[in-house]
């Protein structure tokens, strides 16, 4: 089947299309040169089709430019939504990092807040007065600005605007490339009052907004559990700002987060309800015309009052195109419906290629469609109770395989009892959206009906207890998994021919196979051995302590005070090298690293003047003269940590500067590593 579709045409013009996204996200082409290419390659592509004409052998070569035009055009949609690219935007109009901007913006998405910040996505109008386009990322201290601001909202701010940093620490999350990759460029925590305009920018995002709270005040107000209410907010309304931690972190470890985030399951779900509901209408020729539209409308007005998530586009996208198959009454094939929708999307959004939820999503999708058929050849209960269970079984597996690599590329973790969760949850889960939908119905009319309220409730509070009972088993759940892009490249390999393999075996996809095998081997002990040769020195970025490691080949020596309190700052450098903690030492005043003398000097500022440091390293606010200690000791380069005054570091700096030392900083400039 799978073979079948990538002789499709358009599954050819997709992977190109994808192709050319990827390849300009490295390369960060200039929209002028891909527009003009992909003008060239238009006259080339028409000139060589009526070529073909009148020599049919040239075909080949028609298709040949049929990819190439794809490639660039994926470029070209790519480069065009770059916004770092329009002139427009706020960031051409900040020349210093520490400048306070005036900004006019325009709320337009809540994200989770923090016990200290109230967090939104704002749309930038204008910037000290200047007309301005772009999104921000604002964070508004809960002590000095009120708790909550409706979507839509316009607002006077004042503020620095922060440019994003790289990751503080070797291996961290980079979280100004996921920001940017949502086309959010900067950050402002904003330090004076909120001017609030009263006019509102009244487009859909307000209206679903205003709906969205309308529904929720309701709950609200007929009593509902706080607990609860986060969660059925999330299933229906795909909100998960109000969810607590410990919530979000039992569905993660039970390998159920995936039903918090609106997807096909809930989309399914809603175009099954409608055409069951609509089926009662006349079966005319305008009628069902009518219903389609319907079905349109509710789809995607859900998917604006879900938020327009990457995960509820796709889903109401392709489910979209579903119901015109059923409209069409044709028989659609899944997987052009799949390519079709992925394709629509990435043409107007192509940043969406590299979100999580995205490709979470589409293999998630694909491999069920791809492998479940597989799976249900193999064993066909007579049951109807069994069948029913094995088909959520081969599901969850098919969904599993396929998003295994990518799960543990991106969170090195797996939930061992995802097939458990899945076949306790998954019917538990249509009875709580049934329930969820009507009573959101309902809500939304200002009538909250206790004989459903109250049965939706104890249905949530029951499934967050199986979830917490599933991820209290900790030994099912196996966390700290190394796993680089090799192994993921090499994984998807492994995973594609052996499903071939099991297909149709034969003694060359067999030999297939095994080779697959070797290569994701070959990635791991190659990775693993990488590591072993290399040996590194690490000032980590630490805040309010000091924190070294010196790493040789898989095993870390730390040299610190409480390394306990320092785990998590650890984790993801552990994890990247393939290596663990062998042993524990206090700080010292002096270290060797491959022939280079280290000189640590801490608050007691006690130094010998005799030696001469390669580095020398100021931690807890030594009051020295930096001056004098660049005399003495005449040391390559200067680096303080985290642990020290912010007066202190810039003093240092500025004395460093006129010295011509380099000078790190590990609190501007994030940890400092000798290798």
């Amino acid at each position: 089947m799978v073979m079948k579709v990538l002789h499709f045409p358009l599954a050819k013009v997709s992977l190109c299309f994808m192709a050319g996204i990827i390849c300009c996200h490295f390369l960060h082409c200039e929209p002028w040169r891909v527009l003009l290419a992909l003008a060239f390659l238009l006259v080339l592509l028409v000139s060589v089709h009526f070529l073909t004409v009148s020599y049919p052998k040239t075909k080949w070569f028609f298709g040949f430019l049929v990819g190439v035009f794809s490639f660039t055009s994926g470029m070209g949609a790519l480069s065009i939504h770059d916004v770092r690219f329009d002139q427009n935007h706020y960031i051409h109009h900040i020349k210093k990092s520490d400048e306070k901007h005036l900004l006019t913006v325009t709320l337009r998405e809540r994200l989770k807040s923090s016990a200290q910040y109230s967090r939104y996505v704002a749309i930038v109008k204008n910037i000290d007065d200047r007309p301005a386009t772009g999104k921000i990322l604002l964070h508004f201290d809960k002590t000095q600005s009120p708790g909550y601001f409706s979507i839509g909202a316009k607002l006077r701010i004042s503020g620095k605007i922060a440019l994003p940093k790289p990751p503080a620490n070797p291996d961290q999350f980079d979280y100004g490339k996921y920001l940017a990759n949502k086309s959010i460029l900067a950050q402002m925590h904003p330090y004076e009052p909120v001017a609030i305009n009263h006019h509102f920018d009244k487009d859909a995002f307000f209206y679903a907004d205003a709906l969205r709270n309308r529904i929720l005040r309701n709950l609200q107000k007929a009593h509902f559990n706080p607990t609860q209410l986060a969660v059925i907010a999330a299933l229906v309304l795909g909100q998960q700002q109000d969810i607590s931690a410990e919530i979000l972190h039992d569905y993660q470890l039970a390998g159920a987060i995936h039903i918090l985030s609106v997807s096909g399951l809930h989309v399914g779900f809603i175009l099954l309800f409608l055409n069951f509901v609509l089926d009662r209408l006349p079966k005319t020729r305008a009628t069902a015309v009518l219903k389609l539209c319907i079905i349109w409308f509710a789809l995607w007005g859900f998917a604006v009052l879900a938020g327009l998530s990457p995960s509820v586009v796709r889903s109401v996208t392709m489910f979209s195109f579903v119901a015109l198959g059923m409209h069409l009454k044709r028989q659609t094939n899944i997987f052009h419906t799949l390519l079709v929708s992925m394709l629509l999307i990435l043409l107007f959004e192509p940043s969406f290629l590299f979100d999580i939820g995205f490709q979470l999503s589409y293999l998630a999708l694909f491999f069920i469609l791809w492998l479940q058929p597989i799976f249900l050849k193999w064993y066909k209960p007579d049951n109807q109770i069994v069948e029913y269970f094995w088909q959520l079984l081969t599901v969850s597996f098919a969904a599993q395989i396929g998003t295994l690599p990518l799960s543990l590329y991106y969170f090195h973790q797996f939930p061992g009892l995802f097939f458990v969760t899945n076949l306790v949850i998954i019917p538990f889960l249509g009875v709580i959206m049934g329930l969820g939908v009507a009573v959101m119905l309902l809500a939304a009319l200002n009538w909250v009906p206790a004989f459903l309220a109250v049965p939706l409730e104890w249905s949530i509070a029951m499934l967050n207890k199986i979830i917490g009972w599933i991820a209290s088993v900790e030994s099912f759940i196996f966390e700290d998994i190394p796993f680089n892009a090799a192994m993921l490249t090499s994984a998807y390999v492994l995973i594609v021919v052996w499903v071939f393999c099991l297909e149709k075996c034969n003694f060359i996809r067999l030999v297939w196979a095994l080779a697959a095998l070797l290569l994701f081997e070959s990635c791991y002990f190659g990775s693993k051995w990488t590591r072993r040769a290399e040996r590194e020195w690490i000032v980590f970025n630490a805040r309010k302590t000091t924190l070294i490691a010196e790493r040789t080949g898989d095993k870390v020596t730390l040299h610190c005070n409480d390394a306990a309190y320092q785990k998590k700052l650890l984790t993801p450098f552990l994890i990247a090298n393939f290596s663990e903690i062998k042993a524990t030492k206090p700080l010292q005043n002096a270290a060797y690293f491959k022939s280079q003398k280290i000189l640590l000097i801490d608050s007691l500022a006690v130094y010998p003047k005799d030696v001469c440091p390669d580095v020398v390293v100021l931690r807890q606010s030594p009051k020295i003269n930096l001056d004098r200690l660049l005399d003495y000791c005449k040391p390559k380069v200067i680096v303080a940590d985290a642990s020290n005054f912010k007066s202190y570091v810039k003093r240092w700096e500025r004395t460093c500067n006129q010295q011509k030392i380099p000078f790190h900083a590990t609190a501007e400039k994030g940890f400092y590593r000798l290798k």
